[in-house]
């Protein structure tokens, strides 16, 4: 029987409704999301000749099992770490879509990691999300080859990225040959996540991510116990949508409850797609939000 076009389907909302919460792009004109896409491509190849950077480190056996990694001028041994995953629905883009990341941490002394992960539908989403763990485990144990400190390593993702950064504070990190895997990271930031996976499945982004109940019950952080001690920022634009904010607010509460150093905050006027500008601009307010919450950890 065909579903009536105005039959909920998810949290109260139409198909038609609960598709249009996650086309992100759709929520602005295009003409600027274009402009949008050309200032990011121009800032990552400004920080990839501005700084000194290794490219394409190998963490794994496939080819775009790589990331890679921005060093601050005169670094000094023992330097903070900010590890960064990039966004794109878990289906499209790649880390040097994101070297503008590095304009916004490396001028304050952090050694940059932006990883590179394979995405569905090459992979399915448990293969996606272990891959990020294997990125994550090698860097723990190389970065100090470039003068990194492990023991101050920080995470940091938008969108799908970010929903990453917190099935990195879900993992069990002895089974990676990591000892103290309750304080592995210093801190970490989720902007404009994803953290409950039930709302994807229903929605159009799943004719490509084929995401099952049994795969959303083991990749949703909300449904999921934190196994790493560390404070957690969660920043959402106030124009990202009913559901972004919702999922959040959610995470937010739910990781509270369970003894998380919870930090949620709402930027005025900022849209999807603006906020993760942001992260390439050393003093805006996403940067001094994070920078500010570095300090907790």
């Amino acid at each position: 029987m065909q579903r009536e076009e105005s039959e909920p389907v998810y949290q109260g909302l139409s198909q038609e409704a609960l598709d249009a919460e996650y086309n992100n792009q759709a929520k602005i004109s295009f003409p600027e999301f274009k402009k949008f896409l050309t200032q990011c491509e121009h800032l990552s190849i400004n920080a990839r000749d501005k700084y000194l950077c290794h490219l394409d480190i190998q963490y794994g056996d496939c080819p775009v099992h790589t990331v890679d990694i921005f060093i601050p001028d005169n670094v000094k041994p023992n330097a903070p770490v900010e590890v960064f995953f990039h966004g794109g629905y878990w289906r499209m883009l790649n880390k040097s879509d994101f070297s503008y990341v590095a304009a916004g941490f490396v001028p304050h002394g952090y050694i940059t990691v932006i990883v590179n992960y394979p995405l569905v539908p090459t992979v399915s989403f448990d293969e996606l999300v272990e891959q990020c763990r294997q990125a994550t485990a090698w860097v723990y144990k190389n970065i100090q080859n470039y003068n990194g400190d492990r023991h101050r390593m920080y995470l940091s993702g938008h969108s799908a990225g970010a929903h990453l950064v917190a099935m990195m504070l879900a993992t069990h990190w002895q089974s990676y040959g990591i000892q103290e895997s309750d304080s592995v990271f210093r801190g970490a930031a989720a902007i404009s996540g994803i953290y409950d996976l039930e709302a994807i499945r229903f929605s159009y982004l799943n004719q490509t991510l084929g995401l099952t109940r049994e795969t959303v019950e083991r990749n949703s952080p909300i449904t999921l116990l934190p196994q790493v001690d560390v404070p957690l920022l969660l920043v959402v634009g106030s124009l990202e949508g009913n559901e972004y904010l919702r999922q959040s607010t959610a995470f937010a509460n739910k990781w509270a409850l369970l003894g998380v150093p919870t930090q949620l905050a709402t930027l005025d006027e900022e849209d999807h797609f603006s906020i993760r500008a942001q992260f390439g601009v050393p003093d805006s307010a996403l940067m001094k939000l994070i920078l500010k919450h570095k300090k907790q950890g």
